[in-house]
């Protein structure tokens, strides 16, 4: 499998969490099919240069999240049923988006006012047949 996962240490984003949202929006946007493997928790944690727990950590709270399956002995792999999941995937990863806007608007000084307002406008030019 092509490295599709990096993480950026600097971000302020702990790398594990940085993990379960790649592999969620990959999910979503179908970049990992429903009974795909994922890379082995230690082939990732070596190809990204981080602790294993970390890999395991992330694999383990997706599991939980029901994007991913873990066989004993086998891998882990994208739920087959994976479809119902991706919904709620991909409103993961939106929920995550609009959280990290919303965090710049207020260390920027924006009102709250001015940040729904904002969103309003970009969900009517996103969405404008949903008026």
């Amino acid at each position: 499998m092509p490295a599709i996962f990096t993480v950026d240490p600097r971000s302020g984003v702990p790398i594990y969490l940085q993990l379960i949202e790649q592999v969620k929006r990959s999910v979503a946007l179908g970049v990992l099919s429903p009974g795909e493997q994922l890379p082995t928790v230690k082939q990732l944690a070596l190809d990204l240069t981080i602790n294993a727990n970390t890999v395991a950590r992330a694999y383990r709270d997706l599991e939980r999240d029901e994007v991913i399956e873990t066989a004993p002995g086998r891998g882990s792999f994208v739920r087959a049923d994976g479809v119902a999941h991706q919904v709620g995937a991909a409103g993961d990863v939106v929920a995550e988006a609009v959280t990290q806007a919303v965090r710049e608007a207020k260390s920027l000084g924006l009102p709250a006012g001015k940040v729904r307002q904002l969103f309003e406008a970009a969900v009517a030019r996103w969405f404008p047949e949903e008026k």
